[in-house]
């Protein structure tokens, strides 16, 4: 996208804002350019998820209220002793590969937000569906000097660091799901993807990624399991400039706290998020189906399943958790 595109399109939403009806005609006088053009830019809105009615007589407007993602509001939220760089940006492929195509040149915290992502990802390779700011997308960057060996059980206490965010904004009876999901009323709100990149043996640079349904439009597709959303769960929209700055917060807080004591700071409070703990429940390992029920987590963050063999520990790797 052209920086002249993206100014247009910027501005263009800034204008219908307002969740008013305006002609194509008047957009295209206000921006300088022609109703073509304007309907163009519609388009595009469109494909990424965007809801905008289109109304002969009547002209364009945005199908639910609108808040964009501002630095300036986001920095509102951050503690004082907040440090790390935070970078807001439009349209971009992933804030993961944002990121991973940084390493090098960042520090511990570098964040990165975007209102869509065209090449969003989810765990084993599946598609995050990134609808324009109807979610929150947001990277950040923390290097381990422990290498791999120190990022066991990781993605659980991100989970207990983004249950902490929502409870700060408001949001409450969240629970988690191993390894990275986060769930309420029993539906997807919210997952987790950490990629690492370092040499055994050495230091490594991890992305943490997480996505956060906030406002998906009711059209969206390709979601392949039941999902939620903020606005289901708050009578008020839920601002995510205040959510983005209060899920930095907590993030920092969770990795300082996770680089000096691993797993075992988040162990109890995970535990008691367990959205299955003593279910039934069966672990998907690649063509194996194992049923049992859920006996939480070890001390290394493996899941534990109780069979009539008794209890065992199962590994991250390409394992599925599913209800019986």
């Amino acid at each position: 996208m052209s920086k002249s595109s993206e100014l247009v399109r910027g501005n263009l939403l800034s204008i219908l804002a307002d969740n008013k009806f305006h002609s194509g005609e008047t957009l295209g006088q206000t921006l300088g350019i022609s109703r073509a053009a304007i309907s163009n830019h519609i388009k595009i809105f469109n494909s990424l998820g965007l809801d905008i009615f289109s109304v002969t007589g009547k002209g364009y407007c945005l199908a639910q209220p609108l808040t964009l993602l501002n630095l300036e509001r986001i920095r509102q939220y951050l503690k004082s002793s907040y440090f790390a760089e935070i970078e807001v940006l439009n349209v971009i492929g992933s804030t993961n590969q944002y990121l991973k195509d940084k390493l090098g040149l960042l520090k511990n915290g570098h964040t990165c937000l975007a209102e869509a992502q065209t090449a969003g990802r989810g765990r084993h390779g599946r598609k995050w569906v990134s609808p324009y700011a109807a979610s929150l997308y947001l990277s950040m960057h923390w290097s381990f000097t422990g290498g791999y060996s120190a990022l066991g059980g990781l993605s659980l206490a991100i989970g207990v660091a983004i249950v902490e965010a929502l409870n700060v904004c408001g949001v409450h009876g969240v629970q988690l799901k191993w390894p990275n999901d986060i769930y309420a009323q029993g539906k997807k709100l919210a997952g987790v993807l950490i990629e690492v990149e370092g040499q055994i043996g050495s230091g490594c640079q991890a992305i943490i990624g997480v996505g956060i349904n906030v406002t998906l439009p009711k059209s969206v597709e390709n979601i392949d399991q039941p999902w939620i959303d903020l606005a289901q769960l708050t009578e008020q929209p839920l601002d995510r400039n205040m959510l983005a700055g209060t899920l930095a917060n907590e993030l920092i807080n969770c990795l300082s706290l996770f680089e000096k004591s691993g797993l075992e700071a988040f162990i109890t409070k995970w535990r008691g998020l367990d959205i299955y703990a003593n279910q039934a429940i069966k672990l998907i390992v690649g063509q194996q189906t194992i049923t049992g029920i859920g006996r939480g987590i070890d001390a290394s963050g493996a899941i534990l399943l109780e069979t009539e063999q008794g209890v065992k520990a199962y590994h991250g790797g390409e394992i599925s958790v599913r209800p019986i």
